[in-house]
């Protein structure tokens, strides 16, 4: 029986690959995208369901949410895929970053306002994460918002190391009530991901140089696809950081428990959970 596939960020790049490639294996995929021509062109393609959401304003993912839960009595995978490079420090209308809210708090707070149809439903949760989190990260638990300290490389690094510790803390408090939650590295790909960035991130995804060096989207999304209709425990381990469908070693950060715990708390706080 098909299950229920929810992709964020599937309007375009690996997240629409994933959703064809996905849909192809007979799933049923619903499409999220912050693009409401890009997501309607995606999800009419594919003939599936499509709902508009910009996370850069958390009461879109609110809206998203109760959306969600009213179409869909199961979801068998929430791929939060959404986010993106950013260029120069800016707040959202939520007052938060916007490379924290958009690549990290939006997520977490969908998840969790899902959270008991993912637990009803044995779900698994995927994150699309970066190798960005080892070598660009700064992280400061203490210094979320980058108030003290921002670039868009460590901002964007920072976000892909929360990625990585919401991913192991929702493993440690939710796997044995049935949700399986696993972080992957979609690549490097060559897509017009990092062209809203600045210095040498637009550099690496722009320059005709760096070109062959670069993946396409459809062999990135072939490994969050790997993941979606892989089986928790047997073709996949749930906690885990994946690159190239193999378990990849994280930043020692990524690892801290206390530090995962604290995180969450300060991101429940921040979204009034």
């Amino acid at each position: 029986m098909p299950r229920t596939i929810v992709i964020t960020g599937a309007s375009d790049g690996i997240g629409a690959a994933a959703a064809r490639q996905l849909h192809e294996a007979g799933e049923r995929v619903v499409v999220v995208g912050r693009s409401p021509e890009k997501t309607r062109a995606v999800a009419g393609s594919l003939g599936v369901d499509g709902h508009v959401a910009d996370f850069a304003e958390l009461e879109q993912v609110r809206a998203l949410a109760a959306t969600l839960l009213e179409r869909y009595p199961r979801i068998g995978v929430l791929a939060n895929n959404a986010g993106g490079i950013m260029g120069r420090r800016r707040l959202t209308v939520d007052g938060f970053e916007q490379t924290f809210q958009m690549n990290h708090l939006a997520g977490f707070l969908l998840t969790n306002l899902l959270l008991d149809r993912l637990r009803e439903s044995g779900a698994s949760v995927i994150q699309t994460a970066s190798e960005a989190s080892r070598t660009f990260a700064r992280f400061d638990i203490d210094d979320l918002q980058g108030e003290r300290r921002y670039s868009a490389g460590a901002a964007y690094g920072n976000s892909k190391l929360e990625n990585l510790l919401f991913t192991k803390e929702l493993h440690r408090r939710f796997g044995e009530q049935g949700i399986q939650a696993v972080a992957f590295h979609p690549g490097f790909i060559g897509s017009a991901f990092g062209g809203t960035s600045r210095g040498v991130y637009r550099w690496f995804y722009t320059s005709r140089l760096t070109k062959p060096l670069l993946d396409s989207n459809d062999v990135g999304a072939s490994r969050l696809t790997w993941l979606a209709l892989g089986k928790p425990g047997v073709d996949w381990q749930p906690g885990a950081y994946y690159a190239k469908n193999r378990i990849r070693r994280t930043a020692a950060a990524a690892d801290d428990p206390a530090l995962a715990k604290r995180l969450w708390d300060e991101s429940a706080a921040m979204t009034g959970l």
